[in-house]
């Protein structure tokens, strides 16, 4: 049986990691190990991090977010298997017994990914992420069990259009990923879209199309701010293809998706009236890009800033 490591960073979350951990010590098949990489909380979340004693590893980095801190965790990991939760998401019981499984059916697998549901409050979502896929999402995926699969081919540009894969829902094999490159650092705080692209690009990839996790939604997510996370994507989108030779034959693809990700968030920028943020984008937006009403809005918000929210009245109406 391969062991299986876990890695957990956090920052400032004594609110809610006790209950991430009680999860995951509830699970059917116990981890190996449990890795916290404390990113420099200034809270009480060192002191609920003692009170779990030796099953427990912790150590405390200087805030550096969590791409480094996950990295620090997987340097760490004894464990053939490695799995990734972030510190305010939940487990259901059978998460790493059903993920480890696939590495069973195909030893190859660089990585693995399972369904979720939101968790707000609460209350859970009534539908999971893999159910608002677009219609085809799923049917390449070569079936490896009642529940899971495996997509045998790169799968990169089909996450431009809907990316269904989360942290707290991955497994890696431990060795693999760290010699494809482990968490993509060099995107700054909050983004992990950058190493998804990464990983979709290096099949096999097992799916478990169960909902196995439950993400948290709350004021806190980076996630939360539609408009920002629209902005940091796009950046990523340049990024990788700017470092990633075997993206090239998706260019135009990644560059229409990131010119897409910023009209959303000129959009939303000018809903709110935040004139400013609209100049900021429309100068990252090639002209063809903007619909005949994006022309319009951009326009407007260059106007001394009375016109300009006269103008946004009158537009909006």
């Amino acid at each position: 049986m391969l062991g299986i490591s876990v890695v957990i960073p956090t920052y400032n979350r004594a609110d809610m990691i006790r209950e991430t951990l009680d999860a995951l010590f509830a699970q059917t098949r116990v981890p190996d190990e449990v890795i916290v990489v404390d990113d420099g909380s200034q809270d009480s979340t060192p002191a609920v991090l003692a009170s779990y004693g030796a099953r427990l590893k912790t150590l405390r980095i200087r805030n550096s977010g969590e791409l480094v801190a996950r990295n620090i965790g997987l340097g760490l990991a004894r464990g053939h298997l490695v799995a990734f939760c972030d510190n305010d998401d939940l487990w259901l019981p059978d998460f790493l017994a059903a993920m480890s499984a696939q590495w069973r059916t195909e030893p190859g697998l660089l990585a693995c990914y399972s369904d979720f549901s939101i968790l707000r409050g609460s209350t859970v979502s009534a539908r999971s992420k893999f159910e608002d896929a677009p219609a085809g999402y799923w049917s390449d995926l070569r079936a490896a069990g009642p529940d899971s699969g495996m997509f045998d081919h790169a799968i990169a540009e089909r996450l431009l259009a809907f990316q269904p894969f989360f942290p707290s829902c991955m497994m890696v094999h431990r060795d693999a990923f760290a010699a494809a490159g482990g968490w993509d650092e060099t995107v700054g705080i909050g983004s992990d879209f950058a190493t998804v692209l990464r990983v979709a690009a290096r099949p096999p990839i097992g799916v478990v199309r169960r909902p196995l996790v439950h993400i948290r939604k709350h004021a806190d997510n980076y996630s939360g701010d539609t408009e920002q996370t629209n902005l940091r994507d796009a950046r990523v989108l340049d990024h990788v293809l700017a470092t990633r030779p075997e993206l090239a034959p998706l260019a135009a693809v990644i560059r229409a998706s990131a010119a897409e990700r910023r009209a959303a968030a000129l959009d939303s920028a000018f809903t709110r009236g935040d004139f400013a943020a609209v100049n900021a984008i429309r100068r990252l937006l090639p002209r063809g890009a903007r619909t005949p009403r994006q022309v319009v809005k951009c326009a407007i918000a260059g106007l001394p800033p009375g016109l300009a929210r006269a103008a946004a009245s009158i537009a909006s109406r």
